[in-house]
């Protein structure tokens, strides 16, 4: 073998080990991205390049909620206190949504102070080292957990009771943490029941299951729409993307629509407005 293909040969088997190589653990936060993911078996936050979100004009039909989580964002991000939010309720209905429009609205008015970073609910176990990496930097943090939920055998949730409220170290002061959930409680409603009826002490079992969401200061409920909104919904989206359909029409194919769904909320009224620019051959930006 000549030294030319040593070299390439050796070459190639860098370049393989440089790919299946792990990352290196995250030390500290990377500059210059106002959006994360966690990635708690390696340790490391991603950049998210572009968030999947809309503008918070485009939330119809949630309007106390919508002002409530901006108005506690805006605070913690100019420095002064503010709580951790639960956002529960009917699927479709925003709750996600408008956590990423808050995080774009404040990111706007503060040009890069709030930072928003994505764990997910079985990555929990990993937040005390999350904490150490955001504890020291400048920036202000959301923590936010989509779809969080626990199951009868799950004891994760014992670990965000602690970072949440009553650990020894606590959260810190440049974190705040948004949740969405279908359950008010966070736990299925047979779960809590069981412990009511097989539990030595069921009452203290049932609180251990329920304190949870206590320690979120902000409940905001979101519920299914009224055909109304429904409706307000699809012609804010009309409006916005410039499609051409008559009233009529759009109220019919909607209904129909949402029937065959089994739900009016913003998500089947954005899944149809989906369809609707297919058929007419337009794009969505």
């Amino acid at each position: 073998m000549t030294d030319r293909e040593t070299t390439e040969l050796l070459t190639r088997i860098a370049d393989a080990l440089d790919r299946i190589a792990p990352n290196l653990a995250t030390t500290e936060v990377p500059a210059g991205t106002d959006a994360f993911t966690w990635h708690a078996d390696s340790g490391r936050l991603e950049p998210v390049a572009e968030i999947n979100r809309l503008d918070i004009e485009q939330l119809i039909g949630i309007d106390r909620s919508r002002d409530t989580l901006l108005a506690n964002t805006r605070r913690f991000a100019q420095g002064y206190p503010a709580n951790n939010a639960l956002l529960w309720g009917s699927r479709g209905m925003g709750k996600s949504s408008l956590v990423k429009a808050v995080h774009g609205t404040i990111t706007a008015e503060t040009d890069g102070v709030l930072v928003l970073v994505e764990i997910h609910r079985e990555d929990l176990a990993s937040l005390p080292r999350l904490l150490s990496v955001l504890r020291d930097s400048d920036r202000k943090y959301i923590l936010f957990c989509d779809d969080l939920s626990f199951d009868a055998d799950d004891t994760t949730y014992k670990s965000l009771k602690a970072m949440l409220e009553g650990g020894i170290e606590g959260r810190p002061r440049n974190v705040l943490f948004y949740a969405t959930s279908n359950r008010r409680h966070l736990m299925p409603r047979d779960m809590i029941e069981n412990e009511r009826s097989t539990g030595i002490n069921p009452g203290e079992a049932v609180e251990e299951k329920v304190s949870l969401s206590d320690r979120f200061g902000l409940w905001l409920g979101f519920h299914n729409c009224d055909q109304d909104t429904f409706f307000e919904i699809l012609d804010r989206y009309v409006k916005r993307y410039g499609l051409e359909i008559d009233q009529p029409t759009l109220r019919a194919e909607a209904v129909e629509w949402s029937v065959t769904r089994g739900a009016r909320s913003g998500r089947v009224a954005w899944q149809y407005i989906q369809d609707l620019a297919g058929r007419q051959k337009k794009t969505l930006d």
